[in-house]
């Protein structure tokens, strides 16, 4: 088991429910998406299986570990273990760009080790191959305050691919990105997940996405899940029924123009098709 969340609540301080009994779990190696309207409680779901977030109430299980039951030093290994691609990569705008990939592993490097890597990084081979991945190694040695936004989210990528966790997360990982580089780095997160046989979970605004990439789909409204399903059983109807609060419109990857708010399609399985949209 990758991870299992049994009655998961949480409510911010301003009293906004993000998490309202969410039972949820998943075996080693699943691929699965989280997809729903904004506010449904996506990233605080992905906070809580990184650890980085305890839930009020509920328990919650990851790796085989009850993370807020540990002390601080097996707590960080857990961490170490999983690996969150974020919306915005939190990256120190001086960093080189060899250094922030490098830094998917710092968890499991040596306080020299790590110190050592700023001044010279001690893998450029092990960096420049994951930024390839994302077609970005001709930019190994630039400054992160030198790269676009989609760029940076690349580079977030790249740090997981380095990284090689059990437990992969990605929220929104593709925002930034034109239609053929989303599709370039879900193809990435998804190989590199099947190679090392680690669970991939990914919250995605574009509903095509979901569908074409990952086997399993969580629908996610106002802190609940609304249903759990293999992604050839997801219909219009229960899409629709997601995406009520805006306007009945599905959002997906418009080819034309990158993201966008796309016609709800006749059938679910049309969307995934290319030339539905």
């Amino acid at each position: 088991m990758a991870f299992a969340l049994s009655g998961c609540s949480l409510v911010h301080a301003n009293g906004l429910r993000a998490l309202d009994g969410v039972s949820l779990r998943a075996n080693q190696g699943e691929r699965l998406a989280v997809i729903g309207p904004s506010g449904a409680g996506k990233t605080t779901l992905l906070r809580v299986l990184g650890a980085s977030l305890r839930p009020g109430g509920g328990t919650a299980s990851l790796l085989g570990a009850a993370p807020w039951q540990l002390a601080r030093g097996p707590l960080q290994q857990l961490r170490a273990r999983i690996g969150t691609v974020h919306q915005q990569a939190p990256i120190p705008p001086r960093l080189r760009v060899v250094s922030a990939v490098l830094a998917g592993r710092l968890g499991r490097w040596s306080t020299w080790r790590a110190l050592a890597s700023l001044v010279y990084p001690v893998d450029i081979g092990g960096a420049r191959a994951a930024l390839d991945r994302v077609q970005l190694a001709d930019r190994l040695f630039s400054r992160c305050d030198r790269l676009s936004g989609g760029q940076l989210q690349r580079v977030g990528i790249a740090r997981v691919l380095y990284q090689a966790p059990d437990l992969l997360l990605a929220d929104e990982p593709v925002s930034s990105l034109d239609p053929t580089l989303a599709d370039l780095a879900l193809s990435a997160l998804v190989d590199n997940a099947t190679r090392q046989g680690a669970t991939l979970v990914a919250s995605l605004h574009a509903v095509d996405l979901a569908l074409k990439w990952f086997p399993r789909i969580v629908g996610m409204r106002d802190g609940r899940v609304a249903f759990d399903l293999p992604a050839a059983e997801v219909t219009a109807e229960l899409l629709h029924a997601l995406y009520a609060s805006e306007g009945g419109r599905l959002p997906v990857q418009d080819v034309a123009h990158g993201n966008a708010l796309g016609a709800l399609p006749q059938s679910a399985a049309a969307v995934a098709r290319p030339g539905c949209l």
